[in-house]
C-alpha cells in the first residue's frame, strides 16, 4: 500500500474518531450539568459525591481460567489476568505488550500477524513458514473460541479487552491440544443490557529512528429494550518502521518494516429471560506489512566477493534485499455462545467458524542464487535475478464444544465434549522472471508455469474429538482436592504436489499427489492439591499432563538430495504426539 493511501485512511480514522469522542464528551458535560428535579435524584446525587470521597479499593479480578467465574486468587496455578485497566495504563496494545510484563512469557515476531507465543521456556521452534505441519505449543483464545494456528498467532488488538489470561501449562485437561505449556484467553467486554456508553482513545508515537504512527480506537454498548444490547468494537494502528532496506544500487528504502492493522468485532446479546442468554458475534481482522523486522549481518548477493557489485556496509537496523516483501493477514471469526441455567447446572455451547488467509512475499534470492548460481553454475546476471517467493495459506476451521458446569458447597464441576474439523492450503511459488530465456533451461512444469523455479501445494484436512471433565472437592474449609481427565481422538490427512526444476519431476507426464495420514489418540490427566494457609495465602502443588498432536513430515526434495541424505532422512513419514 502506497503511503499516501495508508496516510489518508489513517488521518480519516482519527477524524472520525476525535469527532464521536468530542461529541460524546459535549452529551456527558451536559447531562452532567443537569441540576436533579426531585427529592429522590437530589439523594442519588448526594450519595454519589460521597462515594468519591471513599477510600479507593482494588476491584477483585474474576477469572474464568477453569471455565467457570472464581476469583483470581482462589485458582491453585500460575496465572496472570492484567485487566483492562492495567493494560490501558502500560499502554499495552499487542500480545508482545502483555508477554513484556509476564515473566516466562515471550513472543517472537517478524511483523504484526507473524508471531510464535512461547511459554516456561518452550515453543514450536523458529518461525518458519517452510514448515506448515508444526502445531502450536501455547493455545490462544478469544473467550472460548480457538484461534491459533501453527507457528503465526493472530496479533488480536487488545482494546475493549476486560482482562487477558495467561495460564502457565501444561493446560490440555481443559484446553486440549495446543496448550502444552500454557494457554493465553482474550477475554472480551461483552454486551451489556441496560446500559448505553461509549469509549474512545487515540495516540502517536514515534520509534528512534523511524517514523510516526498511532492509532484510533472506540467501542459502543447500545441497548434494545430490556433484553437486547449491542456492542461494536473498531480500531485502526499504524505502526511506524524502523528497519531501513538497502537495495543492490545502494539506495535506501526508509522506514521499511511500517505496516498497519484495522478491524473491529460486532456482538449482539439476547435474553429473552433468565435462564437463557445467546451471543453471536462476528469478528474481523486484517495486517499488512511492508517489510519484515530483520536485520542482515551479510547478504549473498549484497557484497563485491560473489558479485560485480559494490560492498554494502550494513548499520543496526538495516538489511539488503532487491525488491519489497509485503504480507497480508485477513483474519475472520465468526462465533454463537448459548448458554441456560438450570439452577444448579449451567449448560454452554460455543459454535465457532474461522477463516484466514495469509499472503507473504520473500525475496529468495540468497537461496537461489546458491543453486543456480553455486550449483548449476550459472553467470551472475542470472542468479541475481529478483526472486520472490510467495507463500500463501488459507485455513477455514469450524469447532463445536459443548459442557455442562454445576457445584455446591463441597464439589465444583465441570465436564463436556470438544468437536473441530479444519481444511488448510499452504502454497508457495518462486517466480523467477526471464530465469528460461537467460539461460536456455526450461522450466514449465505440469503445474508450475514458465520461470516458476519451485512450485508447492500441501493441502491438509483436520479432524479431532475430545470428551473431557474436571472435579473440585472441598475435603475441608482449607483444604481441596481437584482431578481431571481429556481423552482425545484426532486424524490427520495430507495431499502434496511439487513441481518445478528445484521440486519433484513427477515422472514428467504427470502429476504425482504424495500423500500422508497420521492419528493417535490418548488420555490427558490433572491432580492438584490446595491448602489455605489463610485468606491471603495458599499451598498448592499439581501434578499434569498437556500434548501437542503430531504430524505429516513432507516428503524430501529428491533433486536436491544426495544417495546419503535419501539414506538418512529418508521413510520417516511422520510424527507422533508430544507430551
Amino acid at each position: 500500500m502506497h503511503p499516501s493511501t495508508r496516510d489518508s485512511k489513517w488521518i480519516s480514522a482519527l477524524v472520525f474518531v476525535l469527532t464521536w469522542a468530542l461529541a460524546s464528551a459535549v452529551f456527558a458535560q451536559a447531562a452532567a450539568s443537569q441540576t436533579p428535579q426531585t427529592e429522590e435524584e437530589k439523594a442519588k446525587a448526594a450519595a454519589e459525591a460521597a462515594a468519591k470521597e471513599q477510600p479507593v479499593v482494588s476491584e477483585e479480578i474474576t477469572v474464568t481460567s477453569r471455565l467457570r467465574e472464581e476469583s483470581l486468587q482462589e485458582v491453585p496455578f500460575s496465572i496472570i489476568a492484567p485487566t483492562e485497566e492495567v493494560l490501558r495504563s502500560r499502554g499495552v496494545e499487542t500480545l508482545e505488550g502483555v508477554a513484556a510484563n509476564v515473566p516466562g512469557f515471550t513472543v517472537q515476531s517478524l511483523g504484526q500477524g507473524q508471531s510464535q507465543v512461547a511459554m516456561r521456556g518452550v515453543s514450536a521452534g523458529q518461525i518458519v513458514r517452510d514448515q506448515p505441519g508444526v502445531k502450536e505449543q501455547v493455545g490462544i483464545y478469544l473467550d472460548d473460541s480457538v484461534i491459533s494456528l501453527s507457528l503465526f498467532t493472530p496479533d488480536i488488538d487488545i482494546f475493549d479487552m476486560s482482562r487477558v489470561e495467561v495460564l502457565r501449562g501444561p493446560q490440555g485437561t481443559l484446553f486440549g491440544s495446543g496448550s502444552l505449556s500454557g494457554t493465553v484467553r482474550y477475554i472480551s467486554n461483552q454486551p451489556e443490557l441496560g446500559s448505553s456508553d461509549s469509549v474512545a482513545e487515540f495516540s502517536l508515537n514515534s520509534p528512534t529512528g523511524g517514523e510516526m504512527g498511532g492509532s484510533a480506537k472506540a467501542a459502543v454498548n447500545l441497548p434494545f429494550g430490556d433484553t437486547a444490547a449491542m456492542r461494536f468494537t473498531g480500531y485502526y494502528t499504524s505502526v511506524g518502521g524502523y528497519i531501513d532496506a538497502v537495495q543492490p544500487d545502494l539506495s535506501v528504502n526508509e522506514d521499511y518494516n511500517s505496516s498497519e492493522n484495522f478491524g473491529g468485532r460486532l456482538a449482539f446479546r439476547f435474553q429473552p429471560n433468565e435462564q437463557l442468554t445467546i451471543t453471536p458475534r462476528v469478528t474481523y481482522q486484517e495486517v499488512n506489512s511492508d517489510g519484515r523486522n530483520q536485520a542482515d549481518l551479510f547478504n549473498i548477493l549484497g557484497n563485491p566477493y560473489t558479485t560485480s557489485r559494490p560492498a554494502v556496509d550494513l548499520d543496526e537496523r538495516e538489511q539488503f534485499n532487491q525488491f519489497d516483501e509485503p504480507f497480508t493477514d485477513q483474519f475472520l471469526l465468526a462465533d454463537l455462545n448459548l448458554s441456560y441455567d438450570f439452577g444448579s447446572m449451567m449448560l454452554t455451547s460455543i459454535t465457532s467458524y474461522t477463516d484466514r488467509d495469509i499472503l507473504a512475499v520473500r525475496d529468495a534470492g540468497a537461496l537461489t542464487s546458491s543453486i543456480t548460481g553455486g550449483s548449476i553454475g550459472l553467470p551472475e546476471s542470472i542468479y541475481t535475478l529478483d526472486s520472490p517467493l510467495d507463500d500463501a495459506t488459507t485455513a477455514k476451521a469450524f469447532t463445536e464444544e459443548v459442557r455442562l458446569a454445576g457445584g455446591n458447597d463441597t464439589i465444583d464441576w465441570v465436564g463436556g465434549v470438544f468437536y473441530s474439523t479444519s481444511e488448510r492450503d499452504y502454497a508457495q511459488s518462486l517466480f523467477v522472471g526471464g530465469f528460461t530465456a537467460a539461460s536456455g533451461i526450461p522450466t514449465a512444469g505440469l503445474a508450475a508455469p514458465e520461470d516458476v523455479l519451485f512450485y508447492s501445494d500441501l493441502s491438509y484436512e483436520f479432524d479431532q474429538l475430545a470428551l473431557f471433565g474436571e472435579v473440585t472437592w472441598t475435603v475441608t474449609e482449607n483444604f481441596n482436592l481437584t482431578g481431571g481427565l481429556r481423552y482425545y481422538d484426532f486424524e490427520e490427512s495430507r495431499t502434496q504436489i511439487f513441481d518445478g526444476i528445484f521440486g519433484n519431476d513427477n515422472n514428467g507426464t504427470s502429476l504425482v499427489a504424495t500423500s500422508g495420514s497420521t492419528s493417535a489418540d490418548g488420555i490427558v490427566p490433572r491432580v492438584i492439591a490446595e491448602f489455605r494457609l489463610s485468606d491471603a495465602t495458599s499451598l498448592n502443588a499439581q501434578i499434569s499432563q498437556g500434548f501437542r498432536l503430531g504430524g505429516i513430515n513432507d516428503p524430501l526434495n529428491v533433486p536436491l538430495c544426495t544417495p546419503q541424505d535419501l539414506e538418512t532422512f529418508g521413510g520417516q513419514d511422520a510424527w507422533d504426539d508430544e507430551t
